[in-house]
């Protein structure tokens, strides 16, 4: 499937301010012998002259440039955050992820399994380098936006480093920029697969939903309050499937996410990452923001779905977002969702809007 049946022809994140008006018909009437002699001739040569020599200089709107690889990426350079919602977002909500570029693969496949549900049009992928954000907006215009500064990409790879850390303590940030602009905001990780359509189970009107990052097996029907600290001394939510409403106690959530991160730092003895402080925040302000637990069945951690071969037989049937989580390194979640079928690249490369990268 060509990758322009994704892309959107309603509606351009860049249109054209300065429309050019059809020629007059009383000027196509003048026969160019009247308008066209020498010393106009003379004129027209010495404006091409001068156009030429001070073109560069001249403040040339990007409505009329010619498309290069340079005028491109110089577009999605300054493309804003407010910009990139306006273009995606679908009744007021958004998908969005964030990503560089080793991550790349991942996020292609992630993007199919959304457009087997046929939520691609909702999604913003996060660019945390200009080369990640300059590829996907090549192949899908207007789904990636680049929040500056710009982090080492490279840094950010391994899982425990503090590359890693700085690359995951911007999250909170980016999702309360969202909110601020007024949108309902889904945040995946891209190492996640859904296999059905999450929004039905976005009950009621709560701030927060998230899922249990706990591999412990839950009755069906169990409570969807914030669960009870464990030995650590507080819950093992999952950082890594969020869904946020606009309302001030998401963003209250948010702040203090951001907050528990300054307070716990990485470093060399707790080489930590974001989501001991997300559930530090949660469980501090829990009576004042309307938090809910998605069901287990439906979005398990990848400790449970990947390691439990008899619960994932007993809920067959349940399943919607799988994460693979529970095992560090590329090659090693790759090989996993080969094993399981879940690698969609390898038959499906051509239903994502980026084709096969």
């Amino acid at each position: 499937m060509s990758s322009f049946l994704h892309q959107r022809s309603l509606q351009n994140p860049f249109s054209n301010p300065f429309p050019i008006s059809a020629p007059s018909s009383a000027n196509t009437k003048r026969p160019f012998s009247s308008i066209l002699g020498p010393t106009t001739l003379l004129a027209l040569l010495s404006l091409v002259v001068i156009v030429g020599v001070f073109c560069p200089w001249v403040g040339v709107p990007q409505a009329f440039s010619f498309t290069s690889t340079s005028t491109s990426a110089s577009k999605w350079d300054h493309y804003t955050l407010e910009q990139a919602l306006s273009f995606v977002a679908r009744n007021g909500s958004v998908i969005v992820c964030i990503v560089s570029q080793p991550y790349l693969p991942f996020l292609n496949n992630w993007l199919i399994s959304i457009t087997m549900q046929n939520r691609q049009d909702m999604v913003l992928v996060i660019a945390e380098d200009y080369a990640s954000l300059h590829q996907v907006n090549d192949l899908w215009p207007g789904h990636a936006v680049l929040i500056p500064p710009v982090l080492d990409a490279e840094a950010a790879h391994k899982f425990g480093s503090q590359g890693f850390f700085n690359f995951t303590a911007r999250r909170p940030s980016h999702l309360l920029k969202i909110l601020e602009l007024g949108y309902s905001v889904m945040y995946n990780d891209v190492d996640m697969v859904w296999l059905a359509d999450p929004f039905p189970y976005l009950l009621g009107n709560h701030d927060v939903y998230f899922t249990d990052d706990m591999t412990a097996i839950k009755p069906l029907n169990h409570s969807h309050d914030l669960p009870p600290p464990g030995k650590k001394g507080r819950p093992y939510i999952c950082s890594c499937m969020i869904f946020l409403r606009p309302t001030d106690a998401a963003k209250l959530v948010l702040k203090k996410w951001i907050e528990e991160l300054q307070i716990q730092p990485w470093s060399k003895t707790v080489k930590s990452n974001d989501q001991p402080a997300f559930n530090w925040a949660l469980m501090k302000i829990a009576k004042e923001v309307d938090l809910y637990l998605l069901p287990q069945a439906a979005f398990p951690t990848g400790g449970l779905y990947f390691k439990n071969k008899t619960w994932v037989k007993e809920t067959k049937g349940n399943h919607v977002i799988i994460h693979n989580n529970y095992i560090v390194g590329f090659e090693k979640k790759i090989k996993r969702f080969r094993d399981y079928g879940l690698w969609l690249v390898d038959d499906h490369a051509q239903e994502s809007p980026l084709g096969a990268l």
